[in-house]
């Protein structure tokens, strides 16, 4: 059996940088990762994943500048909102027809839990908004284009499709709204 020399250890050690969101990172040396948090954002648990291919360069200043960035998450959240609101009021777009989908043929006990109102002439745009939460914002330091992944959702306990925005790394969100599930 080998036995790790101290060079191996000091090596580990020195690969591995604290985050303030995702704690101690191992920084990639040619392998995947993924680390996962929680961030609270208004109140509301959001889940972090920061993932990381084996050819992205992932070195300290790449994790510094994820936490950096993360920084203005609220601002971006809010430039998604508005962009969400306007298109809810063109036919067509995803979060009219995910809103469509969604509150067609709802029942009272979900009226009630997911959004808030009894009566559903009361479930205007404004409450669908008001209802749509980040659930999940996924973050891919190796892909500029699209580094920062967010997935609005009603609620896992109601639905498991998403609406989805983007943003490249200086925080400009793709004009395209999307509808996964």
């Amino acid at each position: 059996m080998l036995e790790r020399s101290g060079f191996q250890d000091y090596v580990e050690v020195m690969n591995k940088v604290a985050s303030q969101h995702f704690g101690e990172v191992e920084l990639n040396h040619g392998r995947e990762h993924n680390f996962s948090a929680t961030h609270e954002l208004a109140g509301h648990p959001v889940e972090l994943d920061l993932n990381v291919n084996a050819h992205d360069r992932f070195d300290e200043a790449a994790l510094h500048k994820v936490d950096y960035r993360l920084r203005f998450l609220p601002e971006l959240v809010d430039q998604v909102r508005e962009m969400i609101a306007a298109e809810l009021e063109e036919e067509g777009t995803s979060p009219q027809e995910y809103r469509h989908f969604h509150c067609n043929a709802i029942n009272a006990e979900h009226l009630k839990k997911v959004f808030g109102v009894a009566d559903k002439n009361q479930l205007t745009n404004e409450v669908f908004l008001k209802a749509l939460k980040l659930g999940h914002v996924g973050i891919y330091p190796g892909q500029p284009e699209r580094y920062f992944v967010l997935d609005f959702t009603l609620g896992a306990h109601f639905t498991d499709e998403v609406l989805v925005a983007s943003a490249d790394e200086d925080g400009v969100v793709d004009d395209e709204i999307l509808w996964e599930s």
